[in-house]
Order: C-alpha cells, then structure tokens, then sequence
C-alpha cells in the first residue's frame, strides 16, 4: 500500500489489479485509515484517469451484492438524482415510463439531510413495503413492470466505508471519486439503461454549472465504458423543484403532476429524464416522439394507475392515489410573508431544505424519525412579483417551536429586489456518449 501511495502522489496512473486490492484490502480492513487516507488526498491532489475511475468504480460495486435482474423480461431502466430539494421525480416518471411496458427496477436509499428519500415518501401510503424479497420485486416488474425497494444493507459496502473516511478527511470534492461512489451503486443496482439527473445550483451538491457538467460526463463515461448505456440531464436547482417539500406533500404534488395539473418544472424535467429512459429502452428512436408518448400516459391516466397498481402491489393502500386529501395532515400552517414589494431574485434552496429538517421533515442522524406531514409549499418563485404581506411560503408543522424557528430559516432564504432578474431554465443540457449538448 505504501508503493501505492507513492505512485499516486507522484501523479503516475495505477492499474485495475491495484485499484481492487486497496478497496478490497480497505474493506477487509487489512488496510488502515491512516493509508486509505493518505491514497485518497493523493486522488484528490493528482487526480485519476478513465481508466481508473472505471476500475474503482467497478471494484466498489463488486464489493458486496450485485443485483441479478437477467429474470426481469426487457431493457431495464433506472434513474438516479444528485439530490436536491423538492426532487419528487422518480414518483412521476416511474409509473409514467413503466405504464407504457418498460421495466423499472429501482433500488432507492432513504434520506439523510433535509427530507425524507424516495423511499420515505412512498411510506405516506399505510401499510406500503420497501422491503419486499428478490424474488417479489422480479415478479412485481415482470407483471407490472415497476417495482421500487430499498437498497440492501450489502450494496457496495466499500462505497459506504470509503465514503465515510472521505468525509472527514477533507477528499469529497474529487470528481472521480463522486462520479465512482454514486456509479458503484447503480451498478450494483442491475439495470442495463441509466439515466442520471444531476443537480446545479444553490441546492444542489454541485454548486457550479461547469462542475456539475464534469460530473455528469464523468458518470456517462463510467456507465458507457462499462456497457451500460448512459446518460446525464443537468437540471436547475437553484430554487425548489414544483412547489412542495417534505414528504407526503410531495407525494401529493407529484400525483397532482400525474393528473396533469403539476408545475410546470417538475413537469419538464420528469419529460426530459422519462424521454432518454425510453430512448435506452429502445421505445422510440427520437426525444420528441418520447415526449409524446409520456404525456399520453398523462392524458389517459394510465401513468396515475400504474401509481395506484405499484402501491397496492407492495402492501400499501392506494386510495390517496385519488385522493389526495388522505394524506396525513400537520396540526400548525403558517404563513411567511414578504416585508416588502418587489420581486424574487434568489432563493436559497439549501435553507428551505433546511426549513424542512427544522419542522421534522428529513433526518438528522440516521436514526431520526421522519414526521410524512410536515412541510413547506412554495407560494412565490424566481422572477415572480411580491407585495409586503403576501405570503411566499406555507409552513406545516406539528410543534410551535419548530414552526417558529423554521419561519425565520424560510424568510432568510428568499431575496427580494426591485428589478426583475433573468429567469432561470429548468435544464441547462444533456450529456449523451457523443458528448455535451447546452441548452
């Protein structure tokens, strides 16, 4: 390990053997922190090339389970966000892509930060299960074609381990090494097309346009070198995604978007990302045909129905399917109001976010209840005008203390100015195996 180190402090390339014994020896535990701490600083310092990032990658996910789906008829799509706040869109698209025959296999994580994971929200249905047995969740897909479970507690353990050395040791900010920690677990995964939504802006990990750009390209260049078809979608997330954040509330808007009644952006994003999830699948050879087919799910209801099918299929009761007014509901709402008139120049997506964990929506430490009905709905957004005392958000909460510290998070979050600011797009551009497209 101490010639390894050196070779990458020196800059020089390793090779695939030598990437797998450091992880394999790092989760063993045959190599200490201290080494893997040393190697890791090296990476960030000196970097890594493709070749390399691949053979990480590939070595963390063959660390623990692979998920074997060869059982499940069909291209099997899945998709994958950066995280962000507000980001319900494996709820819209999921029902929406599986109702017109393609399966989706989707292993999701629950949440750790400001709200719950995918995972979380689907538990506003009572009685619904993530933790379905392998041979269920292949059976569900075959006769559906749509099942969502959690990711087992041996996926890409060396990923997990890894990640938390990185974590205190200053080396997150890597692109090989981001780019290999999430690819690791959708390899794992077993799907055979991925699609990566990855978030730019003041809530998303990538702060940058440009670095979120290097990190889509790094994870396409992954999953493409590997043969599993890839692609990245650079979305904004420079203010929440629709207008809900929390848990059943966004189960409750991205049902709304299922209905055709959604926001716009949640709307255009889920096309976007659900439209090269069937050009993977080889569904239509075109984005626009895609885009056409989708909405027809909407139209025809198809897509709100797969949604009620999945959730009766994995125990869950489906009525607040259609009916959203089931959902269970906080006890406190307050209003945040404008202090004066203007408009919306920036909102800070973190600290919505964070208004979020505030009320009880996400965790703390991974042992943190979730509270499903706290959360906040987005009344005003970029660009729009504000009168002193309109209100800019609703808070719902179950605790006035919480309501009461999350109130000052939320109204510190938005700016308000007198001029009107550039609106922001919704997508900023595509990166497919030939490359980059910019919107």
């Amino acid at each position: 390990m101490y010639d390894l180190i050196v070779k990458k402090k020196m800059g020089k390339s390793l090779t695939e053997e030598e990437i797998t014994y450091i992880v394999n020896g790092f989760t063993k535990g045959e190599i200490p922190d201290y080494q893997m701490s040393a190697f890791l600083m090296a990476v960030c310092l000196k970097g890594m090339d493709k070749s390399e990032t691949i053979a990480l990658t590939m070595a963390m996910a063959h660390s623990g389970d692979m998920l074997d789906l060869s059982e499940i008829e069909g291209i099997k799509v899945d998709k994958h966000s950066t995280g962000g706040v507000g980001d319900k869109t494996s709820l819209v698209l999921s029902p929406m892509v599986a109702s017109l025959g393609i399966p989706v296999a989707k292993m999701s994580g629950r949440g750790l930060g400001h709200t719950g994971g995918t995972i979380d929200k689907l538990e506003s249905f009572p009685g619904f299960s993530t933790s379905i047995p392998t041979k269920q969740f292949i059976e569900n897909v075959n006769r559906m074609k749509m099942a969502i479970v959690g990711q087992t507690a041996n996926l890409a353990p060396a990923d997990k381990k890894i990640y938390a050395l990185r974590d205190v040791t200053a080396t997150v900010d890597n692109i090989s090494l981001i780019a290999s920690s999430i690819m690791s677990k959708k390899i794992a995964s077993g799907a055979d097309v991925i699609v990566l939504d990855v978030k730019t802006g003041s809530g998303a990990f990538m702060k940058t346009l440009e670095d979120s750009i290097s990190l889509a390209e790094a994870m396409v260049e992954i999953g493409n070198g590997i043969g599993r078809e890839t692609y990245a979608v650079i979305t904004d997330m420079n203010q929440p995604l629709g207008r809900a954040v929390g848990n059943s509330i966004e189960v409750a808007e991205a049902i709304q978007t299922l209905n055709g009644q959604g926001p716009e952006d949640l709307l255009e994003v889920s096309l976007t990302l659900g439209s090269y999830m069937l050009l993977g699948a080889k569904k239509t050879g075109s984005v626009e045909e895609a885009r056409k087919l989708l909405l027809q799910t909407i139209t025809d209801r198809s897509a709100l129905n797969k949604l009620g099918e999945f959730v009766r299929a994995q125990g869950g009761d489906d009525s607040a399917v259609y009916n959203s007014d089931l959902f269970p509901k906080a006890s406190i709402q307050e209003e945040v109001t404008a202090g004066k008139d203007g408009y919306v120049t920036k909102i800070v997506t973190d600290e919505i976010g964070m208004t979020s964990l505030v009320l009880g929506g996400g965790r703390e430490t991974k042992d943190s209840i979730i509270d499903l009905s706290v959360g906040i709905y987005i009344h005003k957004k970029l660009g729009d005008k504000v009168i002193a005392g309109e209100s800019l958000a609703t808070l719902y909460g179950n605790n006035a203390e919480k309501v009461k510290a999350a109130k000052e998070r939320c109204l510190k979050a938005y700016t308000i100015e007198e001029s009107k600011s550039e609106p922001t797009k919704y997508i900023y551009g595509i990166v497919t195996k030939d490359g980059l497209i910019r919107f």
